[in-house]
């Protein structure tokens, strides 16, 4: 299990709701999805060979980043490298593939409504029938990659991420080099403040759900 992570800092994380909630809610926001997704992986996978978080900057001292800390002593940690975000996606699966010597489940903080069954379903697809697993995004781009060898994650490095054509990108480069890919179920990235909703709305037991559900509560949203 890897997941992408960034530490929940204030103006640097989830800049959209922070335009709309400020900056300091978005980060908690921020820190709570990273909290359910740490929480779903946890109860597929066990044990900290089996768990791989790659993490791009430093938490700092406040309750959500020590939380995130404290959960993290259950897992191996890794710094992000890599200038863009497609290449600290490649040395991530690079790094953790080759040193797990398994197939790698990849996973952003975007979905905190994932369901242990669908993280479940894309494990147990590796390695039979498909070389590599890809969950669409609503957006046009994705929320998982599994791959069973490291090296199918170089064709990450030519493709755009964050745009409306990048699952669609991701899965002519991984069909170019060869893998047998099947497409996981689609779900929804939080990104907006629709997302947010329709998310908290879905898994409103989450820390993410009750959290959104509060602020918007004091907000006056509907």
């Amino acid at each position: 299990m890897l997941v992408m992570a960034k530490a929940p800092v204030a103006g640097q994380a989830k800049t959209r709701l922070g335009a709309v909630v400020g900056a300091a809610a978005a980060a908690e926001l921020a820190a709570a999805c990273i909290l359910d997704t740490l929480d779903v992986c946890q109860s597929v996978f066990t044990g900290r060979e089996r768990l791989h978080v790659a993490l791009a900057g430093a938490l700092g001292s406040t309750r959500p980043h020590q939380e995130i800390a404290d959960r993290l002593t259950r897992w191996t940690v890794h710094p992000q490298r890599g200038a863009s975000f497609a290449s600290r996606l490649v040395n991530a699966h690079l790094d953790v593939g080759r040193a797990a010597g398994a197939s790698v489940v990849q996973i952003g903080m975007d979905t905190p409504h994932l369901t242990a069954q669908v993280l479940r379903d894309v494990a147990e697809r590796l390695g039979g029938v498909d070389d590599a697993v890809l969950g669409p995004a609503e957006d046009g781009g994705w929320w998982v990659l599994g791959l069973t060898r490291p090296e199918l994650a170089r064709g990450l490095g030519g493709v755009r991420m964050s745009t409306p054509r990048t699952c669609a990108d991701t899965l002519t480069a991984l069909r170019a080099d060869g893998a047998r890919v099947g497409l996981a179920a689609t779900l929804r990235d939080v990104d907006t403040v629709q997302d947010a909703t329709a998310v908290a709305r879905e898994a409103p037991h989450t820390r993410f759900g009750r959290l959104w559900t509060r602020l918007a509560s004091t907000r006056g949203d509907t």
